[in-house]
């Protein structure tokens, strides 16, 4: 995961339940059943977190010390391996107590019962689903949505460790919301009511903050880069780009040296401002006066911008806070996060560009991306390098985040195809987007979700990750599909 220098990997609690009636009838039955807990700690452990183990908790005395030092430990995600029976005393007090997505893992070690030679000390080292429904209906009658459970084998069971795996990227996920810091400088663009958010709700559904800075605070840091420092990025910027000719768009041309040097002066004065601010991402909308540094430093950021996204910074412009989040949430995932639009529609080949002007996340490009000198930002201000490239080839993710009619927050969600396929050299980035059999019944099923008119866009198919983290958010989630072929 991309992170910034000093932030901390997600914490994970987890307890094994049993039921202290067992251990004097079966000797020997404890220290088996936490065997297995140790064996699933070690999973876990495996996944980069740190865990936080609290033990065997098998009565409701144990519960209700447990709960406070749970709520002490600053998690992210509480586990609770399910390891045989337990009554629900053992989870009641916890899950009324703690404000974090509790999940019910229950992994039996046996993959069925020998029959013939079975006992019951043999089902109570198995009767890891026993207990599930109980829990399940105290946690909803604590006022909570019922627990997601996986449930599964304790040895070789890959769709069961492939749902243990998922809720840790969640958790990470979660995790770095929560200590987030993303920067805001200047406005949305002028009239664009769906840009418009309210940073108080990103707080109260996420919990990072929003860092209120200003456009001088950048151009004090671009004032200060020296010759080195320039040639220096130069030669990064050089090192990760194609620079093409121009194609037919009369206003693009190849990158020109002037246009390189803005571009690695605003990239190292970005680095800075980024360290200063201790930021973990930007959303920035700015004119300035003509001719002035200002606005040539705000045209200038493109560049600068994409290297911070692939290093786990994510960048976009227009001021669009709301797609800065959802950018940051795919690049925790580890599957990029790029700034993407509808473009125009490709109805013989059944496709729909997706794409943008300005930052994106180059770690996902097909190939490697190009730089074109573009004389004039459509819709914008200013002129300077931009970046143009696919996103790869495969299946992909589209996250949308949405304000909603009642002031809620909304994820709105996709997967899809990338197909490699003819692009325009605008210096803008752009894919072929498929998905299902028509695409304008796709778009129309989007559209009625009320999206904003931008969007995350990553690689790889992970709507059901996402839509587990807006439940854990309590936030509503649609996921659009398109037409399946006959």
């Amino acid at each position: 995961m991309n992170k910034r220098p000093g932030s901390q990997r997600a914490r994970i609690g987890t307890f094994a339940v049993g039921l202290d009636t067992y251990w004097a009838q079966y000797p020997g039955l404890l220290e088996e059943l936490l065997a297995g807990h140790r064996e699933f700690i070690s999973r876990l452990k495996g996944q980069d977190v740190e865990v936080v183990d609290f033990g065997m908790i098998d009565n409701a005395l144990k519960a209700q010390e447990g709960a406070a030092r749970l709520r002490g430990a600053a998690l992210d995600l509480l586990m609770v391996d399910m390891v045989t029976y337990a009554t629900s005393s053992t989870i009641g007090t916890i899950a009324r107590t703690l404000d974090i997505p509790i999940i019910l893992v229950a992994l039996q070690p046996a993959s069925a019962l020998d029959y013939q030679r079975a006992t019951t000390y043999m089902q109570l080292c198995n009767d890891n689903i026993c207990a599930l429904p109980e829990f399940c209906n105290t946690i909803v009658r604590m006022g909570k949505p019922a627990p997601p459970c996986i449930i599964g084998m304790l040895h070789d069971d890959v769709r069961a460790q492939a749902e243990v795996v998922r809720w840790v990227r969640i958790a990470t996920v979660l995790h770095d919301l929560k200590h987030a810091r993303i920067g805001h400088i200047g406005h949305p663009l002028e009239a664009m009511y769906d840009m418009h958010t309210d940073q108080t709700a990103l707080t109260r559904w996420f919990g990072l903050h929003v860092v209120q800075a200003e456009i001088d605070d950048l151009v004090a840091h671009a004032l200060q880069v020296n010759a080195a420092e320039m040639a220096a990025k130069r030669e990064e910027v050089l090192a990760l780009f194609d620079l093409p000719e121009p194609g037919q768009d009369p206003h693009t041309e190849k990158l020109t040296g002037p246009d390189l040097d803005e571009a690695a002066r605003a990239a190292v004065a970005l680095d800075r401002f980024v360290e200063d601010k201790a930021l973990d991402g930007l959303a920035y909308h700015y004119q300035g006066l003509e001719d002035s540094e200002t606005r040539r430093l705000v045209g200038s950021l493109i560049v600068g911008n994409s290297l911070l996204c692939a290093r786990g910074f994510p960048m976009c412009g227009e001021s669009d806070l709301k797609t800065c989040v959802a950018m940051f949430i795919l690049d925790r995932l580890g599957i990029g996060g790029s700034f993407a639009e509808f473009h125009p529609v490709d109805f013989p080949g059944n496709s729909v560009l997706i794409g943008h002007d300005g930052p994106h996340h180059i770690d996902v490009a097909e190939g490697r991306p190009v730089l074109r000198s573009l004389k004039q930002y459509h819709g914008k201000v200013g002129s300077g390098a931009s970046v143009e490239f696919q996103i790869k080839s495969g299946p992909v993710t589209m996250l949308g985040i949405a304000e909603t009619g009642q002031g809620r927050l909304k994820f709105i969600i996709a997967e899809g195809e990338s197909r490699r396929n003819a692009i325009p050299a605008t210096g803008n980035t752009n894919t072929h987007g498929y998905f299902g059999s028509c695409i304008r019944t796709f778009l129309q099923r989007w559209c009625a979700e009320g999206p904003t008119h931008h969007f995350a866009l990553g690689v790889g198919h992970y709507a059901e990750e996402l839509r587990l983290l807006a439940g854990a958010l309590g936030i509503e989630a649609a996921v659009v599909h398109g037409v399946e072929a006959d």
